[in-house]
């Protein structure tokens, strides 16, 4: 997944303030669409140190941290240990180079995630496979942004366009909204946040 390099080097600092303050507005979002979930499996996509998952972890009956840096997947083993964590695993997995076919989720979440995928569509489809059917896919992420220029993200997605390429692969059910509005939370810029929900 892109900027594995980077995550790798910032794993032990990542969990700022600012960070956890987002990632709380964020899982708080992806709850609004999580139904009946208890007995339901669901995979965090990009987890990072877990600082969305972990927010969730009580409305569903398991949670897989998914992520492609080492050393953020060691962070989260170390805070799922010290909380005595029973529903939750981690696979370190890169989801663009290599095939999973075996995986399978009620329930897939990612927050900040598709900024650093460079091809989009082809994540997006990997994971409808992924996806139970009837299974739903959460997105959050910013905003198109024109301020943000940056050959190591994207910058922000156009919600309408994102809709069209999750409806030409094959997902249902879109809606979407911006819901988040912050101060230098976009690679030092004012940004806002949108939340898609999508089912196959």
């Amino acid at each position: 997944m892109g900027n594995t390099d980077k995550f790798e080097m910032i794993a032990n600092v990542y969990d700022t303030p600012e960070r956890i303050q987002i990632a709380k507005v964020s899982s708080d979002a992806i709850r609004e669409y999580v139904i009946d979930a208890k007995s339901k499996n669901a995979i965090d996509f990009g987890c990072g140190t877990g600082l969305v998952g972990m927010n969730l972890l009580s409305e569903f009956n398991s949670v897989l941290f998914l992520d492609t840096s080492p050393n953020m997947i060691n962070q989260l083993k170390q805070k799922m240990s010290d909380l005595h964590i029973q529903n939750a695993d981690t696979l370190c997995f890169d989801f663009e180079k290599e095939d999973l076919s075996d995986l399978h989720a009620d329930y897939i979440f990612m927050a900040q995630v598709l900024l650093h995928i460079p091809d989009v569509e082809f994540v997006l489809s990997r994971l409808f496979d992924v996806l139970n059917d009837g299974g739903h896919l959460l997105i959050v992420d910013f905003d198109k942004n024109e301020k943000v220029v940056s050959d190591m993200v994207h910058n922000g997605f156009n919600q309408e366009k994102l809709t069209d390429v999750m409806t030409k692969i094959g997902y249902r059910n879109m809606q979407s909204k911006t819901f988040y509005q912050g101060n230098n939370i976009f690679m030092g810029q004012d940004a806002s946040m949108f939340i898609l929900a999508s089912q196959k």
